[in-house]
């Protein structure tokens, strides 16, 4: 099947059929189609979040379900080629939606929503619950549009205190920086360095730890750094909450992809 490029959809592999028979798309996907005003025989690309993509072409125009066929693979490299994850302090109102949406399209692993001691932002249960089903669906959506076959996974929202236990207890090996206002190391010279240490097999896993409003608290940064992590300075200016994390990931394309 000769299938031109088209949308592109994320769908879940379990709803995937690989038997080259027609299936449907979700209802909001095949809403999209819809919206778009496609028809049978018209071209799109359908990708399963964890690096494959397909070509496909839509069969079929529901009034409410849209069917599809896989056609071929579809290559698509366009990870960073180390692993990110950003630790953030959630800053308030959209700003965390802007977050997630602009470091997926900068090639982030994987988020950690933090609540920390300056955070205005406080979600638990139910409520933390639904925000992080709501950032993945941003995810999802930030992936779609910038071609990306791979969807970050946005974690569960944890107490910074509780994060670091937990983190300072894993046997992966990982490069750690916090982003700092203090004397810190300048975030090229040390990503350089780490760099050199990671060619010689120390992993090619990074993590970023950036505070809320106002910052981490002394007291959460020298936590931090009292369990091996580093303090990192990305210049003379104060950025905010949502812009420094972005601002490293941008540091980390052009040393690592440059």
């Amino acid at each position: 099947m000769d299938v031109v490029m088209g949308p592109r959809l994320h769908v879940a592999l379990d709803r995937l059929s690989l038997d080259g028979q027609s299936f449907a798309l979700d209802e909001g996907a095949s809403r999209h189609i819809q919206v778009l005003r496609l028809q049978p025989g018209d071209g799109i690309r359908l990708f399963d979040g964890q690096g494959q993509e397909w070509g496909a072409e839509v069969t079929d125009m529901g009034r409410k379900v849209v069917q599809v066929r896989l056609g071929e693979r579809v290559a698509n490299d366009r990870e960073l080629p180390v692993r990110v994850t950003l630790a953030v302090g959630m800053p308030a109102n959209d700003r965390m939606d802007a977050v997630v949406e602009k470091a997926t399209e900068l090639g982030v692993g994987a988020i950690q929503p933090l609540v920390c001691a300056r955070s205005v932002l406080r979600l638990d249960g139910e409520r933390a619950a639904k925000k992080v089903a709501h950032w993945q669906a941003v995810a999802v959506s930030a992936s779609e549009q910038c071609g990306r076959a791979v969807v970050p996974q946005v974690h569960a929202v944890q107490t910074l205190a509780g994060w670091l236990k937990q983190d300072s207890a894993s046997p992966v090996a990982t490069h750690r920086g916090v982003l700092s206002l203090r004397d810190a190391a300048p975030v090229r010279s040390w990503l350089t360095s780490q760099a050199a240490q990671a060619s010689a097999g120390a992993g090619p896993n990074w993590c970023f730890l950036n505070g809320p409003e106002g910052g981490l608290a002394p007291e959460e940064e020298s936590l931090a750094l009292a369990q091996g992590w580093t303090a990192v300075s990305l210049g003379r200016r104060v950025l905010r909450a949502d812009t420094a994390p972005l601002a490293v990931l941008s540091v980390m394309a052009a040393l690592f992809e440059g």
